[in-house]
């Protein structure tokens, strides 16, 4: 996560930057903690190396955006809530969720409960809000709620505090819903784009945790960004190589901290205070100092760059998209 375009060095995950998955939230609702927020970030407006927009079409019609939430802790999916866009003539698009539970949550999601169908897509600054029962849903452009010094990644970590982000958009889907939907206890999330080809469904991209399937993948970036959390032990060697190189560590310590970022999911408490690495992540943790130091083993601590002033208290709690005639 916090791919924005899966890497430095990448393209987008099938070509395609609505399929880019760029960071995952969840945190309890403010002033309401009987309700859990979670928000998924995808198709960054921007590529990091080029200086020309993406595209105005938000999601990929057809393509599936899941949230999977692991009741039980072993990195199983239990409840995936789907979402499915579809485009009219006139260029609009409209969303339709779906809550599947149990068995059926593990695969592709796509004939689960329907929560939502036909929810409109904000493609302005007024965010369009959807009611259902104890939920409420949005869908479309934001203002990015990452930020980072890229520049000064680039220069051999030479941080300015020059956020690349700040006037950079993305497309959210924000998800406000009842803890019990939950279940009783602390869960694991993770969220992926599934692409619809002539061949079936195929992931085009997942991830939980900030920063690391870019940073900590190495050659395995496709094995990677196509696999499941069950099975994220065998990238624990690639992991501490990783570490081992940057950072310095010892192939022992290296692997200990690599095991420790495995599987890539989100443990969320609703609980527990929010603050990420311990739990969840709410719009303003700055996941990447705290990244950054567990890379070098703490010989970098931060990037100079903090939270965006543009965050809401309100939902969808994402900022309004910058330069929206620009973008469209």
């Amino acid at each position: 996560m916090s791919h924005h375009a899966s890497g430095p060095n990448f393209g987008f995950p099938r070509g395609d930057a609505r399929l880019d998955m760029t960071d995952l939230f969840v945190f309890t609702k403010p002033g309401e903690p009987a309700k859990s927020i979670i928000v998924l970030n995808v198709h960054p407006s921007f590529a990091l190396a080029s200086p020309e927009p993406t595209t105005s079409e938000p999601f990929k019609p057809g393509a599936l955006y899941e949230f999977k939430i692991d009741t039980n802790g072993d990195a199983v999916a239990d409840i995936c809530y789907s979402v499915q866009f579809a485009s009219s003539e006139n260029g609009k698009q409209t969303a339709t969720v779906r809550r599947t539970q149990g068995a059926r949550a593990v695969g592709v999601c796509d004939d689960g409960e329907v929560m939502v169908e036909n929810a409109p897509v904000s493609v302005e600054r007024e965010a369009l809000v959807t009611n259902a029962g104890d939920y409420r849903f949005f869908f479309g452009w934001r203002s990015d709620s990452f930020f980072f010094d890229v520049n000064g990644n680039f220069n051999q970590m030479q941080f300015t505090g020059d956020d690349f982000f700040k006037d950079k958009n993305v497309c959210s889907i924000v998800i406000e819903l009842p803890n019990s939907a939950l279940g009783t206890r602390a869960v694991g999330i993770w969220a992926r784009t599934v692409d619809k080809t002539a061949d079936g469904w195929v992931q085009a991209d997942r991830g939980g945790r900030p920063l690391q399937a870019v940073f900590l993948v190495g050659e395995q970036r496709e094995a990677y960004l196509s696999g499941e959390p069950a099975n994220d032990d065998r990238f624990i060697g690639v992991f501490a190589h990783e570490l081992e190189h940057t950072g310095g560590y010892s192939p022992e310590d290296a692997a200990s901290v690599a095991r420790k970022l495995l599987p890539d999911i989100l443990s969320y408490d609703f609980r527990r205070p929010v603050s990420f690495p311990h739990n969840g992540r709410t719009l303003a943790d700055d996941v990447v100092d705290v990244f950054l130091s567990m890379l070098t083993n703490g010989k970098v601590t931060g990037d100079k760059v903090g939270p965006h002033r543009d965050l809401l208290d309100e939902f969808p709690y994402l900022g309004p998209p910058h330069n929206v005639l620009k973008q469209l």
